[in-house]
C-alpha cells in the first residue's frame, strides 16, 4: 500500500491479489488500484462474481483545495455548520485563565482553517452522548488542547496538567 499527498491509500493489482489470497472475503470495492484494467478484464472474461476495481487517479488539487472540497461533504446538520464555535467554546469558560488559553487555541485553529473541524467534533460528541456511546479518556497529542477538553472530545484538562497546545497544533 502507498499513500499520496492527500492521505489516500492505493495499491497495485499484484499487491491486492496477495491481500485477497490472505483474506478471500476482502471487500475489493474499498481499494483504489493503480492498474485495474487487467483485473477487471480477467473478472469479465472469467465471469467472476466480484466487483470491478476502481482506478487510482492522480489529482491536480492543492492539499488545501482537496481538504476544503471534502470538508463540504461531511455529514453534519446545518445547526452545527452555522454554529459560532468560537463564541460557544468561549462561553464554556468560567475563569480568566481559561479564556486566555481558549483564545490562544482558537487563534491557532483559525490559522489552520480548522473551525469546521471543531464544529464537527461538537456534533460528534453530542451524537455520541445522545446515543449513550462510551469513548476513550483521550489519546495522543489531542489531550494538549483545552478546547477539545471543553467540547468533551477527551477528559484531560490540559491547563491542570500544564500541557502545551503546541504539542497538538504543531
Amino acid at each position: 500500500m502507498k499513500y499520496d499527498q492527500y492521505g489516500r491509500t492505493f495499491t497495485n493489482s499484484n499487491e491486492l491479489c496477495d491481500l485477497l489470497y490472505k483474506n478471500p472475503n476482502l471487500d475489493l470495492s474499498l481499494f483504489l488500484v493503480e492498474d485495474p484494467q487487467e483485473f477487471n478484464k480477467s473478472k469479465h472474461t472469467l465471469h467472476a462474481d466480484v466487483p470491478n476495481l476502481f482506478g487510482y487517479v492522480t489529482l491536480a488539487d492543492s492539499i488545501e483545495e482537496f481538504d476544503q472540497r471534502f470538508q463540504k461533504k461531511w455529514h453534519m446538520p446545518d445547526e452545527y455548520k452555522e454554529l459560532d464555535i468560537a463564541a460557544y467554546v468561549l462561553g464554556l469558560c468560567t475563569q480568566d485563565y481559561e479564556l486566555q488559553r481558549v483564545g490562544e487555541e482558537l487563534l491557532l485553529f483559525q490559522e489552520r482553517d480548522a473551525f469546521n473541524l471543531l464544529r464537527y467534533m461538537k456534533y460528534l460528541v453530542d451524537t455520541l452522548r445522545k446515543n449513550n456511546v462510551v469513548w476513550g479518556v483521550g489519546r495522543g497529542s489531542s489531550v494538549a488542547s483545552y478546547v477539545l477538553f471543553l467540547l468533551g472530545v477527551h477528559k484531560i484538562n490540559s491547563i491542570y496538567y500544564n500541557l502545551d497546545i503546541e504539542e497538538f497544533l504543531k
